[in-house]
């Protein structure tokens, strides 16, 4: 057969040193030569491309060694051997875990370590003052980081608001939550799916009789934290009933604000927070980094750069919410942190992909586009 003749070649070229014959074996890529000379027949075997092999081609100098490597892959001693992304903690801060125990105490206590600062902006809705909840109210919380606060990036691990209602009032509270991840349109925010596919409910606690005031908590903890620049909070209202016929949901949205028969009550809003933390961002490095793809100093340099991009790419995208595909979060980090334009954005996007195919054992996950 071929192979045999293929064996016996290889054989004689390789394993034939000192007048000693012995048998090539393709499995240890070298000799078995007889047990009283075990080394004796072995010669020079050249280095192996192909394949399943880190090594692109062999040494001029040196057919027994590696003299390039496949990309995502170093030559160190004539042999390729993975290559793995330099530190990113110059340019983003990952480092970062807490204990879901510990969020939790921390959050039930709204504790104001975790709280991250921002800013409260609504026409519809004064904190502290009652209103009527017919129709939805918006309410926004902001970190206006693009402008105030380049260096950071902020992460959503909580949000938490303190509503009142007056006494014997039949309706209650629907808030429906959004969160834009780097800033942009309200369009390029996602849906937090609260109480569905596992995700997180509302913790109520009770404060106040007289006045039917509660907190209410949405604890996220690591599995669900995401990033976050603002939080869009809809908030509408609905028909309490104890008709055990009726099971959806029953919004109250008069038509005739002035029919004072129709009113259900009044709530307040004493405060509405955000619980997380910030990390250390470098726009500008990061910048730089993706400079390296079009003009590198090296070759060494540019692999190293497109390692660096694609483990921040995956880390970034790892925090995407739930749903049906993963949200391409980095492109909305580039697009809306870094200010760049939608094509350059698409080439950045297709440039990774493309080195990153060319990487062994290598994936690439269908992702949803959130950012324009």
């Amino acid at each position: 057969t071929l192979g045999f003749w293929l064996n016996k070649a290889q054989s004689l070229l390789y394993c034939s040193e000192h007048g000693v014959y012995g048998t090539f074996s393709e499995e240890m890529q070298g000799c078995i030569c007889a047990a009283e000379q075990r080394t004796v027949c072995q010669g020079s075997v050249p280095c192996k491309v192909g394949e399943g092999t880190l090594c692109s081609s062999c040494a001029p100098d040196n057919i027994t060694r590696c003299g390039t490597c496949l990309p995502g892959s170093i030559l160190h001693m004539g042999f390729c051997r993975p290559n793995i992304a330099n530190s990113l903690d110059h340019y983003v801060n990952f480092d970062f875990d807490m204990p879901d125990a510990e969020m939790r105490y921390l959050l039930q206590r709204l504790d104001s370590r975790m709280e991250v600062h921002a800013i409260y902006i609504s026409n519809d809705v004064r904190l502290g003052s009652w209103f009527n909840p017919a129709w939805r109210k918006r309410m926004l919380l902001t970190l206006k980081s693009n402008k105030n606060k380049s260096n950071l990036i902020h992460m959503l691990m909580g949000i938490s608001f303190q509503i009142c209602s007056t006494k014997n009032s039949t309706l209650e509270p629907v808030p429906a939550i959004y969160v834009n991840p780097f800033g942009g349109s309200h369009s390029e925010s996602w849906f937090m799916p609260v109480n569905q596919q596992d995700f997180p409910d509302w913790e109520r606690t009770k404060l106040d009789a007289s006045l039917q005031c509660y907190n209410w908590t949405l604890a996220l903890g690591s599995k669900w934290k995401s990033f976050f620049e603002t939080v869009h909070i809809y908030l509408r209202s609905r028909i309490i009933t104890d008709d055990p016929t009726v099971n959806e949901t029953l919004f109250y949205e008069p038509l005739d604000l002035d029919d004072h028969s129709a009113n259900l009550g009044y709530m307040k809003i004493n405060s509405l927070k955000v619980f997380g933390y910030s990390m250390h961002f470098d726009p500008e490095g990061i910048k730089d980094l993706i400079l390296q793809l079009d003009y590198p100093y090296t070759q060494g340099s540019q692999d190293a750069a497109f390692l660096m991009l694609l483990e921040m790419r995956d880390r970034i995208n790892r925090l995407s919410p739930p749903g049906a595909q993963p949200l391409d979060l980095f492109s909305c980090l580039l697009r809306h942190r870094l200010k760049l334009s939608s094509s350059e954005v698409a080439r950045i996007r297709e440039a990774l992909q493309s080195f990153n195919a060319k990487l062994p054992n290598s994936t690439e996950p269908e992702l949803s586009q959130l950012c324009s």
